[in-house]
This record gives C-alpha cells, sequence and structure tokens, in this order.
C-alpha cells in the first residue's frame, strides 16, 4: 500500500512539473507601436508565435496612418517571422509585404488643384534584436528592415519599436 501511494505521489509530482514546465512556454504574443520598419511611417502592430513557444514562426499584422495638410498614407503591413534565441533576447528574421495608399494634398509639391492618390504593395524583410520578456512586460524591438519593389532595393531602411509582450 504504501509503494501504491509513493507511486501515486511521484505521478502527481512528474505531472505538476509537466503542467507548470507547458505554462512557462506559453505562445508569446505582442503589441507595439512602430516608427519606421515594416510599417513605412508609423504603425500599430500585433505579432504571434504560431506554436506553444517563445521563439519559432509566428506572424505579424500592423495598420499605419499619417495626415499632414490634406496629404495622408495609410499603410497595412502583414510578414511571417522566426525568432532565434533564447530566454528574453532573441533575432527576428522575417519576410512580409506592406500595403500603402496615399493621397496627395491641394499644396503638395505643387498650386494644382489635382488631388492625385495612389496604392501599392512594397515588399520588407526585418532583421531585428527584439527584448521579450519570458513572461510579460515591456517589449523592444530595432534593426533593420530592407524595403524592396520591382524598381528598387533600399537595404539601409531601419525600424524601432516598443511595446507589451503577453
Amino acid at each position: 500500500m504504501k509503494r501504491i501511494l509513493l507511486l501515486m505521489l511521484l505521478g502527481m509530482c512528474a505531472l505538476s512539473n509537466s503542467a507548470e514546465a507547458q505554462e512557462s512556454t506559453s505562445r508569446a504574443q505582442n503589441v507595439f507601436v512602430e516608427i519606421g520598419g515594416q510599417g513605412i511611417l508609423f504603425s500599430a502592430n500585433y505579432d504571434t508565435r504560431f506554436g506553444n513557444r517563445r521563439d519559432g514562426l509566428g506572424g505579424r499584422v500592423g495598420i499605419g496612418y499619417v495626415a499632414i495638410d490634406g496629404t495622408s498614407v495609410t499603410t497595412i503591413p502583414v510578414s511571417l517571422n522566426y525568432l532565434l534565441g533564447k530566454g528574453k533576447n532573441f533575432f527576428e528574421i522575417g519576410l512580409g509585404t506592406t500595403y500603402g495608399s496615399a493621397k496627395l494634398g491641394d499644396d503638395f509639391l505643387s498650386d494644382d488643384d489635382n488631388n492625385e492618390s495612389g496604392s501599392a504593395f512594397i515588399g520588407t524583410m526585418s532583421f531585428m534584436y527584439r527584448l521579450q520578456p519570458v513572461d510579460s512586460g515591456f517589449a523592444l524591438r530595432a534593426g533593420f528592415t530592407p524595403v524592396f519593389t520591382s524598381n528598387y532595393f533600399i537595404p539601409y531602411y531601419v525600424g524601432v519599436s516598443l511595446g507589451y509582450t503577453f
């Protein structure tokens, strides 16, 4: 009888440790604002891992809007990314696209009353350092976010973001 109780107690401890280990490796989710980066000018974003991990494959989606003197720009960044690292320090590698729509105001570079507008998809990459707490709290991202289309490639574009991990 003592053996059975001891085995049951050991089994319960093993299950308890397994449950605690699974809780500490819950998937990382982030909300952040970004200046520059894949949102091009300014954007608010949501980022998550696809598995119950703090690293590995994930994705992000965001929206940005800036309006000055009748000229407005809207951006929607969408990308896949992969986090390499452990603890709270990660290196992010990503690839995506940003939809951009712009409307030029009356007094933008001319005196004409012709309002022009246009939209385009811009290819984006990310090579960033990410500080992402193990449980939850302040998060930081900073690094290079090259942008490209069929006509140009800008390798030195940068981005910085501040946010919260949960």
